[in-house]
């Protein structure tokens, strides 16, 4: 084996050997979500993985709705998925598809295993289904319905489709083998009844098939070659196996097409449950699946991530067949690089104070020159207008400093970021004590922060004209789930965090940011990477969400 061959993951390994033995010619890969929740950054994995191989063998790549259970699935569901997968970066081109675009081929799929005696109508509820299935370490018992004749069975499944039982009250199973060692092949349920209009076939239907059943016929009806999935669906390979060998779409289980199985991606506390997830939108603890807070594709995508950032995130994790977990800092990290050298530097004072420069004069304004980011000269530059009054963080002044504060305080001089050094000389302060105004002098002869008399300053801050400044809200996000105490109670309940979410109303900002467009990203000096929120934001009037702070102590492992 040479060193590409070793460079390559498993899945890849496969695929060469499948193309080398003639078991394919053109590799076609799915991506099959179910329409009943929003995508989340696991999600996000399967898609890249999927299309990644399809681009890379010069294949093809399907994106298909398993949508054959109407009682979750939603037309929301469908638009927000199809958003997510094409914000990724994944073109599907004309081979988008829906499960209940086969219901027909499915039903004459399992007549067809009726007639070859492998299908059969039983009237056992669900609860002796489960009863008669057995155990892990004992073998099921055999249906009391198994032995009906191939026409009665036809005959009830007609009936069944033309919707003359009620839910429950009868199912269609695939004759297989109680006695199996693997409890998926103990006579699985292949067909229910479901009195249920669905979102796209209305109710032409009252009967749908079950995914282990719909998923391989899906597959190779469209020319699947490798249908490849989590490692939670390994148990259930051999009866998508044998679903796709009884109905002639392949020999046996070397054949095509393939599934294949990889570990899933675990975040370390986050909250992707979608049945925890809905609550929290129910409750009107977030402000719906796309709440920053949260770790779907849409959130993400609102929160200001990129799809870059995401497919480096991919990247980075691996393809394997060992399930792990990767902290979410290395998703954060991943952001951080992808915008670090993209986005222009911006100056906002998210807790101000007003400073006035009692010695600069009144009615005095400059435009000063700001480079955009100073890693990225590409990126251009900017002016900036300054005048007497400014605005400064608030923690960026102390009255009694102290050792080693190189900020503001009475008495010290420092540097106004691309403007002026100034001195404080003192503070105004209200009935409670707090810091109202501060009062400096600046020295003309420093503009552009530097000094003509080589004299060096320590501190360095940022600033707004106050003049100038846009009052804007910030949002500041923490994770959801309190990390220290485990994103789980005992009962089984999430362990909220109170603190995940800030709302600062009183923020000035640098005037050119009043105009951004919602989507649009930038760095704060010294605060992080923000994005002006893409659902609450008004024209002249932007709401930014905190993408992610500027500094973290994660590092990629060497």
């Amino acid at each position: 084996m040479d060193s590409t061959e070793n460079s390559k993951n498993f899945i890849e390994q496969i695929i060469d050997r499948d193309l080398a033995d003639g078991k394919c010619e053109t590799v076609i890969t799915r991506f099959p979500p179910e329409p009943n929740g929003y995508l989340h950054i696991g999600h996000a994995k399967s898609i890249l993985l999927n299309y990644g191989l399809a681009k890379k063998y010069g294949g093809k790549f399907h994106f298909r709705f398993d949508d054959t259970n109407p009682t979750k699935e939603r037309e929301e569901f469908v638009d927000s998925i199809e958003e997510d997968v094409r914000w990724l970066g994944a073109d599907w081109g004309d081979c988008l598809y829906f499960a209940s675009d086969y219901f027909d081929d499915m039903y004459e799929a399992a007549v067809k295993l009726i007639k070859k005696g492998k299908a059969y109508v039983s009237d056992l509820t669900a609860d002796e289904i489960r009863e008669y299935r057995g155990t892990l370490t004992e073998p099921g018992k055999k249906d009391p319905y198994s032995d009906r004749s191939i026409e009665e069975n036809l005959d009830l499944f007609e009936r069944m489709k033309n919707g003359e039982f009620e839910d429950g009250s009868k199912v269609l199973r695939a004759r297989i083998d109680m006695a199996s060692s693997n409890i998926n092949m103990r006579d699985p349920v292949i067909y229910r009844v479901a009195h249920m209009s669905h979102h796209r076939t209305g109710d032409a239907w009252c009967i749908y098939p079950m995914y282990d059943f719909a998923h391989p016929i899906e597959d190779a009806v469209e020319g699947v070659t490798h249908s490849i999935c989590t490692l939670e669906f390994e148990d259930h390979r051999p009866l998508y196996d044998w679903v796709v060998t009884e109905l002639g779409y392949k020999d046996g289980p070397d054949g095509i097409p393939r599934q294949i199985e990889f570990a899933k991606m675990y975040l370390t506390n986050v909250v992707t449950g979608k049945r925890y997830i809905k609550k929290l939108v129910e409750d009107g603890t977030v402000d719906g699946w796309d709440d920053p807070r949260l770790v779907s594709i849409a959130a993400l995508r609102r929160r200001g991530y990129t799809p870059e950032s995401i497919q480096n995130f991919v990247e980075l994790c691996g393809i394997s067949k060992a399930n792990s977990s990767v902290d979410n800092a290395m998703l954060e990290y991943c952001i951080r690089e992808d915008l670090k050298m993209k986005r222009p530097r911006m100056m906002a004072v998210l807790d101000p104070v007003k400073v006035v420069i009692d010695n600069y004069p009144e009615g005095q304004q400059e435009e000063l020159t700001v480079e955009n980011n100073l890693e990225n000269p590409e990126l251009g530059s900017r002016t900036v207008p300054f005048s007497r009054e400014i605005y400064i963080e608030r923690d960026d002044f102390m009255e009694e400093p102290p050792k080693k504060y190189f900020r503001m305080f009475p008495g010290n001089e420092v540097r106004l970021m691309n403007a002026y050094f100034v001195k404080c000389t003192g503070c105004e302060k209200d009935e409670n004590g707090n810091i109202t105004l501060i009062h400096c002098t600046y020295d003309p002869d420093s503009r552009g922060g530097n000094s003509p008399d080589g004299r060096k300053v320590k501190g360095t801050i940022h600033w707004v004209s106050a003049a100038h400044a846009k009052q804007v809200t910030v949002r500041l996000y923490e994770n959801i789930v309190d990390e220290e105490k485990g994103v789980y109670n005992e009962d089984g309940s999430l362990n909220l965090n109170p603190n995940s979410l800030t709302v600062l109303k009183n923020c000035m900002v640098e005037p050119s940011l009043a105009a951004v467009k919602p989507g649009e990203s930038f760095q704060f000096v010294r605060q992080g990477f923000f994005v002006a929120d893409t659902k609450d934001s008004r024209e002249g009037e932007p709401v930014f969400n905190r993408i992610v702070a500027l500094k973290s102590s994660f590092r990629l492992p060497s």
